[in-house]
This record gives structure tokens, C-alpha cells and sequence, in this order.
């Protein structure tokens, strides 16, 4: 499955057993449709994610970016400490791609050319309505 969002947050690194290392990042992904009485409806959905492939990455997934994801989802479920049931949708992603325009996207590409273990960058026009 693919997905395209925006980072909603700088990408982090946690440790975990066995010395294992996974990037947590979310990401928020729009869309719109309109109704039958031609109101316009934006929705947005929010994915955590992880990738386990390369910690290097972590230096390019900075709040704001455009990213295309490959990977599955997953649901969860938990109780917050408030008691209230709440839910969510992981992406465990397998392939990034960076997006970007201008400048940043020549710092960005220039960066994954020389990372190049399982994610690319690409200059594009910021066309996404968010």
C-alpha cells in the first residue's frame, strides 16, 4: 500500500532490545470529496509510523515534509489513562520517498543520494492541498 502525507513532526529514533533501532514518525494524509449537494468535505487522516531498515534516515524526516510511503497498516486499539477507549492506524513502512521543491529538495536528494539504503528523494511541485 502507498500513501502520501506530510510529516506532522520531526522523525525520532528510539532504541529497542537486542540493539535493534526503529524511526517513529507520523504522518498526516488529506483528502476530499464533494457531496451530492457539491459541499466540499476535507478529511484527514493520521498514520504513526515506523522503519526499521536505517536510522540515517532520521536527518531528512523533518515536520512539514512530503513523503510517499510503501508499506502495510495496522490498527490498535488502547484505553487512555482517563479511562476512554481510544484507536489508531500504524504504517509500517517499508520505502520512503521524499518530495519537496526548491531548495530543500536539492539538500534532500543530495543527502539520500549518498544514504541511498531503501528511500530516494524526488523534486516535485507541492500539488497536495495541505
Amino acid at each position: 500500500m502507498n500513501i502520501i502525507g506530510r510529516l506532522t513532526r520531526d522523525a525520532e529514533v528510539r532504541n529497542v532490545s537486542n540493539n535493534r533501532q526503529v524511526v517513529n514518525f507520523s504522518v498526516a494524509v488529506n483528502d476530499s470529496y464533494k457531496t451530492k449537494q457539491g459541499e466540499r468535505v476535507e478529511q484527514t487522516a493520521y498514520f504513526d509510523c515506523t522503519y526499521w531498515r536505517t536510522p540515517n534516515v532520521v536527518k531528512m524526516l523533518t515536520k512539514g515534509l512530503l513523503v510517499e510511503l510503501t508499506g502495510r497498516v495496522s490498527t490498535r486499539a488502547w484505553v487512555n489513562k482517563d479511562g476512554e477507549a481510544r484507536a489508531g492506524l500504524n504504517f509500517h513502512t517499508s520505502q520512503i520517498k521524499l518530495h519537496g521543491g526548491g531548495n530543500r529538495a536539492e539538500t534532500v536528494q543530495a543527502t539520500a543520494q549518498s544514504e541511498s539504503n531503501g528511500f530516494t528523494a524526488q523534486g516535485t511541485e507541492n500539488d497536495l492541498p495541505f
